[in-house]
């Protein structure tokens, strides 16, 4: 059997989790907002809009606080001469191994938070999909980025 991948995330990547969750739970705000503004206009009952406010912050503080931590401590990666290999999931757990031979571009992305932050990720692109290795170290995600495009033209028998 083979063993698990063992290379985690940067500590920081779960505060930018974090903060993507609190923005993203920003939107659900929408529905109790929704029935508040339903209820100036006809009469509804005032306990659906407590139980929708309720939801909120329940949903909101498990997905922030809770689960973007479980996600955290179950994103692992490893870099083989031969392949990549992505291990990640909460509920469902996936095991991604991407053969050397089949990348064709390595990239590393950072949007303003990441970059606020210091981190990056490093995308993997394959002829069917992109996979991504989020929550690098910038240096670790450029590092990371040079060793797996050199091992994918080592890979490469055409050249």
């Amino acid at each position: 059997m083979r063993a698990l991948p063992d290379q985690p995330l940067a500590e920081r990547t779960r505060r930018v989790w974090k903060i993507g969750a609190a923005f993203e739970s920003l939107f659900l705000l929408f529905i109790p907002a929704g029935y508040w503004g339903l209820m100036q206009v006809w009469e509804l009952p005032s306990w659906i809009l407590y139980a929708l406010a309720t939801l909120f912050l329940l949903t909101a503080m498990f997905n922030i606080f809770i689960m973007q931590t479980l996600k955290w401590n179950r994103w692992r990666y490893q870099i083989y001469d031969n392949e990549v290999e992505l291990m990640r999931g909460v509920l469902v757990k996936e095991r991604v191994i991407i053969p050397m031979i089949r990348v064709q571009h390595v990239d590393t992305r950072q949007g303003p938070i990441m970059r606020h932050y210091k981190l990056a990720s490093v995308t993997v692109s394959t002829a069917a999909t992109i996979h991504e290795i989020p929550g690098l170290r910038t240096e670790k995600a450029d590092e990371l980025r040079d060793q797996i495009a050199r091992l994918a033209r080592e890979a490469d028998p055409d050249e």
